[in-house]
């Protein structure tokens, strides 16, 4: 069973990454990168670290170069960014058999600029139907997307919003199709923005969305900026 869910995990890995960019960074026109070194650190001391998710064997994973070059997913979803300045950014992934988490987080110049973008990227009505053609386009004919939704979760930071994504994926093998869940926990701080990213078979989401509620405020509880 382990071994079906991981290649159901792997098949939505590139569906995940878009469904996160969508939510974080879906643009029209570029944000400013100006990184500092202040800035650096305290992007990478709020993403996820291999103690975080305790002491079970079989995880792997780690630090990865976040992706800064903000393609845009929908033409018809383009927010401004031009106006906003990039000081941080860091991102780490880690894995095991059924189930992946990606963090990554992101250190704007201002408060405001953090508003400004949750505003244009997060809140906005046009979210949700990006988030579901780019996660269809990702998965191809691997997976369906049966729905997208916002969905609660506790306030953890000044600005906290979640978005599942609901995938009925063919895994090589089989023809019973898995139901796997892409969760986007989108949290936002002083001048940080945290994306939590979790993909894993639908069976485990009580025992999952624990885990993120968890991740989540340990993550928010590490902003320095």
């Amino acid at each position: 069973m382990h071994g079906r869910l991981q290649s159901c995990v792997i098949v939505l890995a590139t569906a995940a990454a878009a469904a996160a960019s969508v939510a974080s960074a879906a643009v029209a026109d570029k944000e400013q990168i100006h990184l500092t070194k202040a800035g650096q650190a305290a992007a990478r001391a709020a993403v996820l670290r291999k103690a975080d998710l305790g002491t079970a064997p079989g995880w792997t994973g780690g630090a990865k170069k976040p992706d800064l070059s903000s393609t845009p997913a929908c033409p018809s979803f383009r927010p401004k960014q031009s106006d906003l300045v990039v000081n941080g950014a860091a991102e780490t992934v880690f894995k095991h058999p059924g189930i992946e988490f990606d963090t990554e987080a992101q250190v704007l110049e201002t408060p405001h600029m953090v508003k400004l973008d949750w505003q244009r990227t997060v809140v906005a009505p046009q979210v949700l139907p990006c988030i579901r053609a780019a996660a269809a386009k990702s998965a191809g004919t691997s997976a369906h997307v049966v729905s997208a939704r916002r969905t609660s979760f506790p306030r953890v930071a000044t600005y906290t919003n979640a978005i599942r994504i609901l995938l009925d994926v063919k895994s090589s093998g089989s023809t019973t199709p898995v139901l796997v869940f892409v969760d986007l926990v989108l949290v936002g701080r002083g001048r940080t923005e945290i994306t939590l990213t979790t993909t894993a078979p639908l069976v485990a989401s009580p025992a999952v969305r624990a885990a993120e509620i968890r991740l989540a405020r340990l993550l928010a509880s590490r902003v320095r900026v």
